[in-house]
């Protein structure tokens, strides 16, 4: 599925247009796992085509059939050249880019102790907090992200709201469009799991999975960094801001 595909013309004149696959793991409040990642890749609208045939094709070359997806919980060292081809080819193409956002603690959250605030509304200003970096006032975006639970639409609509606000969006023509879609159908947002799912299971401290690891490892080392602590604002391939909780005294 080609997302995008339609309407590629229009809004503000020529301005370059952007697609973002944002997704998450760990991210529910209760959920007993204590690092949370949100995280996106982003391409160039006109690129988006061309990379999804590519990543499909990493799949014929592994004899796995197109419609298999690509998630980190399949990751296994059975299947770990497949998925660091997968790998290898996100830092080989100078059009595909990456940010995430490590929360390393939920337990240190208190939300009580910030008025108004629970934590869908945190979760809110995390997610602006990761895309922010990305987005630019001269640029237009497309965002699309993976289904995960009913409240899907309304959580939408509140983001679209809390970035658009950010950024003095209000006619709507930076963000052109924050859409739900299906992991399965689309191939950068389920490398966009694979990425995210190898910060997490990095951050959560694990290392049993020697699959796993082996990719892990290969992100270091073409990154050049440890994948647990902020990189560079300006870093532009594997961009990662670990976020600490204010101290609440009690």
């Amino acid at each position: 599925m080609d997302i995008g595909e339609l309407s590629e013309s229009g809004g503000n004149g020529m301005s370059e247009i952007f697609n973002i696959y944002c997704d998450e793991s760990c991210h529910l409040e209760n959920d007993r796992q204590k690092a949370m990642v949100l995280g996106a890749i982003w391409c160039p609208l006109e690129k988006r085509r061309e990379i999804a045939v590519r990543l499909r094709e990493f799949k014929q070359k592994h004899l796995m059939p197109a419609s298999f997806e690509v998630k980190w919980t399949k990751v296994s060292p059975a299947k770990q050249d497949f998925y660091l081809d997968m790998i290898d080819y996100f830092f080989d193409n100078d059009d595909l880019h990456f940010r995430a956002l490590i929360v390393p603690d939920k337990a240190k959250l208190h939300h009580d102790a910030f008025p108004g605030q629970d934590h869908d509304i945190w979760y809110y200003k995390m997610y602006f907090d990761m895309l922010k970096i990305i987005l630019r006032p001269d640029a237009r975006y497309r965002i699309y992200m993976d289904i995960k639970d009913t409240r899907g639409a309304e959580k939408i609509a509140k983001l679209r709201d809390v970035l658009c606000n950010n950024m003095y969006d209000f006619s709507r023509q930076v963000i052109e469009r924050l859409q739900l879609v299906r992991s399965h159908e689309i191939e950068q947002l389920q490398l966009a799991d694979l990425l995210i799912g190898a910060i997490s299971y990095l951050n959560r401290g694990f290392q049993s999975n020697a699959g796993k690891m082996a990719v892990i490892q290969r992100m270091q080392k073409r990154s050049g960094y440890a994948l647990t602590k902020s990189t560079l604002l300006r870093e532009e391939k594997i961009n990662l801001f670990r976020w600490h909780a204010a101290e609440v005294l009690r």
